[in-house]
């Protein structure tokens, strides 16, 4: 069989979170670039007019919806209009998420100086809105027998991880193990959920703080590459998990990290 066919994504009908910028605008890119039908939501209304202007210019075909997935009902009632709209929902990535400041390496990352009211919030953005995420998929999925649900964890909820905070690695543990138990429920009706658990990327979560030379030292010291990866990085291994050629695989969280977890 060839690669064209393997990874053809015709007539398929996607979802993006966290799209406007980073890891979801990049695995919404290849979506698209790949003829699937991308919706893209995000809480950033700026960056998802320039998301879609990108993904069409090059050819592919996009909306945009502007949500916080911490808002369930609007997360839940958006994802409903997606499926109804155009009559199916095929692939689901669940990418939202938000930084819960620097891990305790500094004083301020440290369990005494940790804000409830932040890890309150990153509880709901980045564990409870992606359990929503998966979901709300999976009802509109389950009828057709048939659908890809990609939930995108950490290496810092693999293991120990001192440059990230605690609440994000407590919640991108859970994604792994809800990756797991979805799969295993979702199974019986040939829904097929993955996890991808991404090193250290350049993006803008955190404010964007890899960006700062002394913070993306420290990460690229943990990677055996010695380097932080590029977004478009994660475009193969989101095409593999949204494609044909990932019929057989199903409750696995796969790490993308320059080789920070083989040790």
């Amino acid at each position: 069989m060839k690669a064209e066919t393997l990874f053809d994504l015709s007539g398929r009908v996607a979802f993006v979170t966290g799209a406007a910028s980073g890891l979801g605008l990049s695995m919404a890119e290849v979506l698209a670039a790949n003829g699937a039908s991308v919706a893209l939501l995000d809480v950033d209304e700026a960056g998802l007019s320039a998301a879609e202007d990108k993904i069409t210019a090059a050819g592919g075909t996009a909306e945009t919806h502007v949500v916080d997935v911490g808002d369930f009902d609007r997360l839940n009632a958006v994802i409903d209009a997606i499926a109804e709209k155009h009559g199916r929902l095929d692939i689901a990535v669940a990418n939202a998420g938000m930084s819960a400041g620097p891990g305790f390496k500094v004083a301020e990352g440290r369990m005494n100086a940790v804000d409830r009211e932040r890890w309150n919030r990153v509880l709901d953005i980045n564990l409870t809105g992606t359990f929503e995420t998966v979901r709300a998929a999976a009802r509109h999925m389950i009828p057709r027998r048939e659908g890809r649900i990609i939930a995108v964890s950490s290496i810092a909820g693999l293991m120990a991880e001192e440059m990230v905070g605690y609440a994000y690695a407590v919640t991108k543990a859970g994604v792994v193990n809800l990756v797991r138990q979805a799969a295993m429920e979702l199974a019986e009706h040939n829904v097929l959920v993955t996890g991808i658990a991404p090193g250290p990327f350049r993006t803008n979560i955190g404010g964007g703080r890899i960006n700062d030379p002394d913070v993306a030292k420290a990460f690229e010291a943990i990677v055996p590459l010695k380097r932080i990866a590029h977004v478009d990085e994660l475009k193969g291994l989101a095409l593999l998990l949204a494609s044909p050629a990932s019929s057989f695989m199903t409750g696995i969280t796969i790490p993308i990290d320059g080789g920070a977890t083989a040790d």
